[in-house]
């Protein structure tokens, strides 16, 4: 499998703890993760024992102090003691005599001494409860690791999702604006490979106590710091990213136990490329297939929705304990399923202004929005190809933006769409985007009219959509296209907090950061807007560049750097 990042994810300033923690995996720990991944630890456990079984099949024992237990005694007649079988140089009593000068017998006196000191036996080791009472230690803490890790409140984190050499982790970056600093933080180890990110501050219920302790409670909850990911995998993985070295997610949304066995099945032999694996049977609590987009309600902070390639949108409750124990699904499980598509749902998001309204795409070549409460009164349009990515317009409540495989990006007003899909649905204006797919597509939410989109093209374009007073059709301009290094393009994303920022990333494995305000089509467009907004434009100098940060990559610093085709 080739390097790539397949999504990104902003945390805006002032979330992330200052010093965050080291994972302990302590017995308290241990009994939250048992709960989580009992499935694994069971099948563990019985690999174990037939492992064990047959090491004494075959005359040994397992591991460890069990090698050979029980073989001696059975096999003992079977030794020869053959005198031939070593040649000795000297006389066994000569020999004894020898050994006589070592004293043995006077060994265990050698070891008894007056001297008293955290080395004069093995208890030594553990002498000192810490490393303040240990007078050998001379660095009494680890200040120069605690900086390393610190986070300011004027530094974004950035949560990437990244596969390379097979191997899939969130890489946690580190962006301070001000010096336009860009560096790795640290990293979570993924079970499969990710498509999909989500940020969130609510605490989910099964979090443990280490993640929790940065936690603020407050009358709607409690605020945390936390992404949730959905990969090849049915279930959902929701991480704290105040912790560090973690081994296990904070809460897993799903049931491990009845889809542990991930490898669809094939019709016929596979050999024809249109064959596709056979769908399995939709459960109304679980997920059984890839996830493929998430959305975290910011209204209902407990709320979060996922959208999957077996053809349902579930709803999450995050108060509630994701554990189920297998009886009934009232102690965890989605809250509701949605099966609103034919085909695989790519993406979904919740309305900010209307908190109960979901907005879904499928590759049935459809676009429906509806209310989560009445799912069965919702309304929709038909596209001309595969649904890439979509977005709620934060500015307007009604309007959307949907990308789309062909390269095209269409914005619709849900209010002028039918309930029925063969009814015509114009959309508002249609943009042709890129050459290729439209993989990628976000709103700004400091700047009215201003998007981003990325695609197969490997090319990142920012747009102005300008209203006519008349009500007419809206006139769209590129403002800044820029081929910035990351290949065929995954994701792009605008800043939380300075408005002419955003991140992409794509084929190439690699993050970059591009800063419009050192572009001048950028500034002269929405400069303007910013004022009217009442924000300021700062002035920045035109940089070599062009305004874009990233973190050096080895291939970059020897000069071997290979183009993505």
């Amino acid at each position: 499998m080739s390097s790539l990042i397949s999504a990104v994810a902003w945390v805006r300033r002032g979330v992330s703890a200052k010093n965050p923690q080291r994972y302990v995996l302590d017995d308290k720990e241990l009994e939250r993760v048992s709960a989580l991944a009992r499935i694994e630890l069971e099948d563990a456990r019985v690999e174990l024992e037939r492992a064990h079984e047959a090491a004494k099949s075959m005359g040994r024992g397992a591991e460890g102090g069990e090698a050979d237990d029980g073989g001696d005694d059975e096999n003992e007649e079977n030794w020869v003691d053959d005198e031939d079988a070593m040649d000795v140089d000297l006389d066994p009593q000569k020999g004894a005599e020898d050994l006589s000068q070592y004293k043995l017998d006077e060994y265990d006196d050698d070891l008894k001494t007056n001297d008293i000191g955290p080395f004069s036996n093995i208890k030594g080791l553990t002498y000192y409860r810490d490393n303040e009472e240990d007078p050998y230690i001379t660095l009494k803490d680890e200040d120069d690791e605690r900086e390393e890790l610190e986070v300011f409140s004027t530094d974004n984190l950035i949560v990437v999702a990244k596969t390379e050499d097979e191997i899939s982790q969130l890489e946690i970056y580190v962006y301070d604006e001000s010096q336009e600093n860009l560096y790795a933080h640290h990293d979570l180890m993924l079970p499969n490979f990710p498509l999909c990110l989500e940020w969130l501050d609510f605490t989910p219920a099964s979090s443990s106590s280490l993640s929790t302790s940065f936690s603020k409670n407050t009358s709607d909850g409690t605020f945390g710091n936390y992404i949730a990911v959905g990969t090849l995998d049915p279930e959902i993985e929701i991480w704290s990213l105040d912790v560090v070295e973690a081994m296990y997610p904070n809460s897993v949304l799903g049931r491990p136990d009845q889809t542990k066995a991930h490898v669809p099945t094939p019709l016929g032999t596979g050999k024809k490329k249109k064959k596709k694996a056979k769908h399995r049977a939709v459960e109304e609590g679980y997920h059984v297939d890839a996830i493929l987009g998430l959305s975290w309600n910011k209204v209902q902070r407990n709320l979060l929705a996922s959208a999957s390639a077996d053809r349902t949108v579930k709803l999450w409750d995050l108060s509630r304990n994701p554990t189920i124990n297998g009886e009934s699904e009232e102690n965890g499980g989605a809250i509701r399923s949605f099966n609103v598509h034919k085909g695989e749902v790519q993406a979904v998001q919740w309305n900010e202004k209307e908190p109960s309204v979901l907005l879904t795409g499928s590759y049935d070549r459809t676009v429906r929005t509806f209310d989560s409460r009445s799912p069965g009164t919702g309304v929709g349009a038909i596209l001309g190809s595969d649904v890439e990515a979509l977005r709620w317009d934060p500015w307007e409540s009604h309007s959307f933006y949907v990308s789309l495989e062909n390269g095209i990006v269409l914005n619709f007003d849900a209010r002028a769409l039918p309930s029925n899909l063969e009814s015509p649905s114009p959309a508002r204006f249609t943009l042709s985007a890129h050459d290729g797919a439209v993989s990628s597509i976000d709103v700004n939410p400091h700047i009215k009219g201003c998007i981003v989109t990325g695609g197969a093209d490997k090319v990142v374009k920012v747009w102005n959509i300008i209203d006519n007073e008349d009500g007419g059709k809206r006139n769209v301009s590129l403002v800044a296209s820029k081929d910035l290094g990351v290949g065929k393009v995954f994701s792009t994303v605008f800043s939380p907090d300075d408005p002419l920022t955003l991140a992409a990333a794509g084929s190439k494995a690699k993050l970059q950061i591009w800063d419009l305000g050192a572009n001048m089509g950028a500034k002269k467009a929405f400069g303007p807007k910013l004022r009217e907004a009442g924000r300021i434009l700062r002035e920045k100098e035109a940089k070599e560049g062009g305004g874009v940060v990233g973190v050096a990559s080895d291939d970059e610093e020897s000069g071997d750097e290979i183009d993505d085709e």
